[in-house]
């Protein structure tokens, strides 16, 4: 599990940074990519990166200000030029429909693939044996969301070499076993398959939040993640701009993380007139109160660590 931000700017597109956009790698978990808002020009970001688009499984969209929707069609229609052919899907506020089928029959665009629009409000966005994407409104100047990412605890392994101290040998026994099941082996000792199987390994928590300002709903999204995306439009000496705005600054960003007791800060959405040293500053605003901060820019990679059982 890896986040790549692929944009990281606000408003308009600058030379350093593009418009939002975020890819939740799950490789290893299930052989796909997701992603978060889809800026102008993802598709050409995604171009400079390892992303497949063929790969891409689900797309959630925040809310449908331009510099997090106008990526979409192109994306969609170059998916399917370059042999996508699985089903995607695309979670939105109401009017994503609307958007992209009005832009994908305007340009006569045809797919190759099975696209499915799911227009939300708060509450469960999506769930599987895997995971579960719940949404919550934020403050914003049009319905902005964020969402939650729970990665589902996973079993534990089996004891293998408890199992073989005991003299019991691979073979359909060990699934028995591992179904925590009292098992009789053939000297006639009966153990009880919960006893060689380790405690499950928990699950991972991301936070994304769309754009918004200061407000509980984000605190909520956020409750102990593993890493928290939060925006960071402007400094703390510009809140006046920020509530103008309907944005927030680096210390409410940071106010989030420490109220949540996440494990790691991520500032994105960073207005262009922070540059150069002027975004070191950022990163130390909000250290001073929450520790653990680092901010995006387009390209970086952050990966999810699971951690071990012992560590919460």
């Amino acid at each position: 599990m890896e986040l790549l931000f692929l944009g990281t700017g606000s408003g308009v597109p600058s030379k350093g940074r593009n418009v939002s956009a975020i890819a939740l790698q799950l490789l290893e978990e299930r052989g796909a990519t997701w992603l978060f808002d889809c800026g102008e020009a993802t598709q050409h970001q995604i171009l400079h990166t390892s992303i497949r688009p063929r790969r891409i499984e689900r797309i959630f969209i925040t809310h449908l200000h331009g510099d997090h929707i106008f990526g979409l069609p192109g994306l969609l229609g170059s998916r399917s030029f370059q042999g996508g052919e699985t089903p995607l899907f695309v979670y939105g506020p109401a009017g994503i429909r609307s958007f992209i089928e009005t832009a994908l029959t305007v340009s006569g665009t045809r797919l190759k693939y099975e696209l499915h629009i799911e227009e939300f409000t708060e509450g469960v966005v999506f769930q599987d044996e895997q995971f579960i994407v719940t949404a919550k409104l934020l403050d914003h100047g049009l319905p902005s969301y964020g969402f939650r990412i729970v990665e589902k605890d996973l079993p534990g392994t089996l004891l293998v070499d408890e199992l073989r101290a005991l003299g019991v040998k691979p073979g359909s026994i060990y699934q028995q076993i591992k179904r925590g099941e009292l098992v009789t082996l053939d000297d006639g000792t009966v153990i009880d398959g919960r006893n060689f199987v380790a405690p499950p390994k928990k699950g991972r928590i991301v936070a994304i939040m769309g754009d918004t300002r200061y407000c509980e709903a984000s605190v909520e999204l956020a409750k102990r993640a593993d890493v928290l995306v939060h925006e960071a439009t402007f400094s703390a000496e510009e809140a006046h701009l920020a509530h103008d705005y309907y944005h927030s600054t680096t210390l409410q960003a940071a106010e989030v993380a420490k109220r949540a007791e996440v494990k790691q800060l991520i500032l994105t959405h960073i207005s262009s007139r922070y540059q150069g040293n002027m975004c070191d500053q950022l990163v130390e605003e909000a250290k001073t109160i929450f520790p653990n901060v680092a901010l995006a820019f387009d390209f970086s990679s952050f990966p999810i660590i699971r951690k071990g059982n012992d560590e919460g």
